[in-house]
């Protein structure tokens, strides 16, 4: 007889916690990952590349449903293209502090489908959480390094392409996680490496530039942040409940500029000091107060 695995009653051990901190810097450090390969390689490019080295290490072991493959599909569009594909554009132009904050909007995003979509509670804390962590993005707008209002727009949109795969994988049905990632970036593969044919040049000569520091960023975005990660992620989401692991996902803006500060050189100005707080802060009311969970599915940290 199997044994049927129940969410933990007791708060983390000191492993699970140890996990959950591994998870956030996995994630938060993938920023400068990809900052690294973006030296060389174009947006899109790049984002095709994951997809397909990602969807070759998966696929062969994992197969959906006949009927959840339409689902996959679209999710493939809306999360590979709109998420990931715009995330990486924005990180080409912007550095790595600002994305990592900006990113988080798409909790709020989530919220707010959520209520509509689903008919979830909403409530006026976790609306006035939504307007906080928007009014912090809107102050990363003036910060003084980010080159134009482009980048930043494509990260709101990211984010509000993020909060909607939520939706989408909702609709897909039970799916093991490891062939979700695997098959959605089997279709996104051909999309992405389409759209660099069509947007982007010298593809080839972008290879060949590319040196190990660059590789190393592809690798580490495919092993560290997306493998190793998720595959703690969902162990910790199946031993406790969701409020007792998602609030650590907070910490993730703090590794990016951390890590954007210390590793890339970027500059630590207050735009970015209390926009994060703010951004953080307004996450913090959504993912925090009690009720109906809003956590997303199938990527708990937004960008990764």
């Amino acid at each position: 007889m199997t044994e049927t695995r129940l969410p933990s009653e007791a708060g983390l051990s000191p492993r699970d916690s140890a996990a959950a901190l591994l998870v956030v810097m996995l994630w938060g450090l993938n920023f400068v990952a990809v900052k690294l390969a973006l030296h060389t390689l174009p947006p899109f490019l790049l984002t095709g590349l994951r997809f397909a080295v990602t969807a070759a290490i998966l696929v062969p072991f994992f197969r959906p449903r006949r009927q959840q493959l339409g689902g996959i599909l679209l999710l493939a569009a809306v999360l590979g293209f709109g998420h990931f594909g715009l995330i990486f554009f924005a990180l080409s132009r912007m550095d790595a502090a600002t994305a990592g904050i900006a990113i988080q909007l798409g909790i709020p995003f989530s919220a707010l489908l959520a209520w509509l979509v689903f008919d979830e509670h909403l409530g006026w804390r976790r609306a006035v959480g939504m307007t906080v962590a928007f009014g912090g993005v809107a102050l990363l707008a003036g910060e003084p390094h980010r080159p134009g209002i482009l980048p930043l727009l494509a990260v709101v949109v990211s984010a509000m392409s993020w909060a909607w795969s939520n939706v989408v994988i909702k609709r897909i049905g039970a799916i093991d996680p490891l062939t979700l990632n695997g098959w959605v970036a089997l279709f996104a593969c051909p999309m992405l490496l389409g759209l660099s044919l069509a947007a982007e040049t010298g593809q080839a000569e972008a290879i060949a530039a590319t040196g190990w520091m660059g590789w190393s960023g592809l690798a580490y975005t495919i092993i560290g942040s997306t493998l190793i990660a998720y595959s703690l992620w969902y162990r910790l989401i199946e031993r406790h409940p969701m409020n007792r692991v998602v609030p650590f996902t907070l910490l993730g803006p703090a590794v990016a500029v951390t890590g954007g500060v210390l590793l890339l050189g970027e500059p630590l100005t207050w735009h970015k000091l209390v926009g994060g707080i703010l951004t953080v802060g307004g996450v913090g009311i959504i993912q925090l107060l009690p009720g109906r969970s809003i956590t997303p599915i199938e990527e708990p940290e937004p960008g990764t």
